[in-house]
């Protein structure tokens, strides 16, 4: 049968979802240039292919226009056509960025870290996944867990390694079915590239082998949830390691300190971007080794924000290693408004010159409201619908990504909750397990 081969030049848009549009890969350095034609309103597509209703109608247009550092070409030499996509940002007609693509507002927030502290971020994804028809196989973190799905993790790695993504670890996780991989961090923007493919590469490699990948934040209310943990470091202009002082409470630099104080500070503020299903809510309780509160903590997998450990000995490798690790966030978010969000509260906490946050380390579910207020920590909202009436009245959204982009994403995400109406926990479990 003969064929052609296609490249989807593609967005990973509001809802986390990759959509895009196919084209002949013999035209891909065209497109480079011109794009593929894209319309505003395709940002009110909701997770469930619902339209919110939005401020855009029928009206104007947008090009998507391919980035070349992330065309992804995988042939997986199983005689079926090879898998080819390439990322983007979405642009208006005259190239300049549309306030509502999620790669340019990562890309801006990048430049207001730079200019702010002459600073960048590297940052890896540490992603989640549940395979629903392995559920009784194996025990957690067993070798006979992953043994079960080995062909499949070694095909995964296989493949994120020919997409230029390098590899760390597949592990089978604590949960039914639960599979964890992680990937080496990269620098900025091209580090939530490298979430949105290995993402689409775990999905394609486990179609590949006739099963169905799951990044659905909970498929169960008494089971766990597939988080996605954000770490992170900053480096200055020179690329040295800028979170470490060894001579600083936890070796947190003063920089760090004031820029992971930002991210606390306004983390209940911008949850609705990092966790955005109505479902999300049921993994970030305590307990669930997750993130119920705007919390630090040392080695701490309860704490929102947790300081990791590090192996070497030596200042020089310690300062490489140091980083902390982002734990409220799914994979119902697009992983550029979540380094996006990152980035911009932690820029915020080094503009405002924030002191370093004070660890916790007592189960803070135990503690009353009074005594958690004078550490400044709070509960994190425990609703979508509590998390976007926050995100909503924040004046810091609004000058960090604009008032567009906050009144499309709110519109975006009540079409979401309406399509929900009326649902029971479980149908709504279900549904976004269709979809995710």
């Amino acid at each position: 049968m003969i064929g052609e081969e296609i490249v989807y030049v593609s967005t990973c848009d509001l809802s986390g979802q990759v959509r895009g549009k196919g084209v002949p890969a013999s035209d891909f350095g065209e497109r480079l240039r011109s794009g593929v034609g894209w319309v505003p309103t395709n940002a009110m597509i909701t997770c469930f292919d619902s339209i919110a209703e939005g401020p855009f109608g029928s009206l104007d247009d947008l090009i998507l226009r391919p980035d070349p550092a992330t065309r992804t070409r995988v042939d997986f030499e199983d005689g079926r056509p090879v898998e080819h996509f390439a990322l983007g940002d979405v642009l208006r007609l005259d190239g300049t960025p549309w306030s509502c693509c999620p790669r340019s507002i990562l890309k801006g927030a990048l430049q207001r870290l730079e200019a702010a502290g002459g600073l960048t971020i590297n940052a890896t994804f540490e992603q989640e996944f549940q395979l629903p028809d392995a559920e009784g196989s194996g025990v957690a973190f067993g070798l006979g867990g992953f043994r079960a799905e080995r062909g499949l993790a070694e095909t995964l790695v296989a493949a994120l390694r020919v997409a230029g993504v390098e590899p760390d670890s597949v592990l089978r996780e604590y949960g039914a079915g639960q599979y964890e991989v992680t990937v080496k961090p990269a620098t900025g923007v091209a580090a939530a590239d490298a979430a949105v493919v290995t993402r689409q590469l775990v999905q394609a490699t486990a179609e590949r082998h006739g099963r169905r990948a799951s990044f659905t934040p909970i498929r169960a209310l008494d089971g766990v949830g597939n988080g996605v943990h954000v770490h992170l470091s900053l480096v200055d202009a020179d690329g040295r390691p800028a979170m470490h002082d060894g001579n600083r409470p936890h070796g947190l630099s003063a920089t760090a300190g004031s820029f992971v104080a930002g991210i606390l500070r306004y983390m209940p503020d911008m949850i609705a971007l990092t966790a955005p299903s109505a479902i999300s809510y049921h993994r970030l309780t305590p307990h669930r080794w997750s993130a119920a509160f705007n919390n630090l903590g040392v080695r701490d997998r309860e704490a929102a924000v947790r300081i990791c450990p590090v192996t070497s000995r030596t200042p020089s490798g310690i300062a490489r290693q140091y980083h902390v690790e982002f734990r409220a966030a799914d994979a119902a978010a697009s992983p550029y408004l979540v380094l996006a969000a990152l980035v911009h509260a932690g820029t915020q906490g080094l503009v405002d010159e924030l002191p370093a946050p004070t660890p916790t380390e007592e189960d803070l579910s135990t503690v009353d409201d009074a005594a958690l207020a004078e550490a400044g920590v709070e509960r994190l909202p425990d609703a979508l619908e509590k998390a976007l009436e926050r995100f909503a009245a924040s004046a810091a959204i609004g000058d960090w990504m604009g008032e567009e982009f906050r009144r499309v994403y709110l519109d975006h995400k009540r079409g979401e909750l309406a399509w929900l109406e009326g649902m029971d926990d479980e149908a709504r479990l279900a549904e976004y397990g269709r979809v995710y």
